[in-house]
């Protein structure tokens, strides 16, 4: 009898393994975020830009993965995390997290 999959991350990791699943996703994120830049005429799709998105893509895999280890989530919800990561990339995650930490800062003082 077939198992059955509730959701797609589950399938991908049946399917492929988790590290697998996590380098598809972020590789997603960055397409997407790539995608958009190019729908907004900043760059060609095939251009020399979709290069460094690679290596961007396997930096933000380790950060998301080890921030989903740290917040100790569970299968969907970690790969959800490091592809949105990936969309984010470095600056994006930047931002999001000194804002995060500036709004800890200001309740704390």
């Amino acid at each position: 009898m077939p198992q059955k999959y509730s959701s797609l991350v589950e399938l991908l990791n049946a399917w492929f393994g988790g590290a697998a699943t996590t380098l598809i996703a972020v590789f997603a994120g960055r397409l997407m975020w790539h995608t958009n830049e190019v729908r907004k005429m900043r760059r060609k799709f095939f251009g020399k830009e979709l290069l460094w998105e690679m290596p961007i893509a396997v930096g933000m895999a380790f950060i998301g993965e080890g921030l989903a280890r740290w917040l100790q989530l569970e299968q969907p919800m970690a790969t959800g995390l490091i592809a949105a990561l990936a969309y984010l990339g470095p600056r994006g995650s930047e931002v999001l997290f000194m804002r995060w930490f500036g709004s800890k800062v200001e309740k704390g003082s």
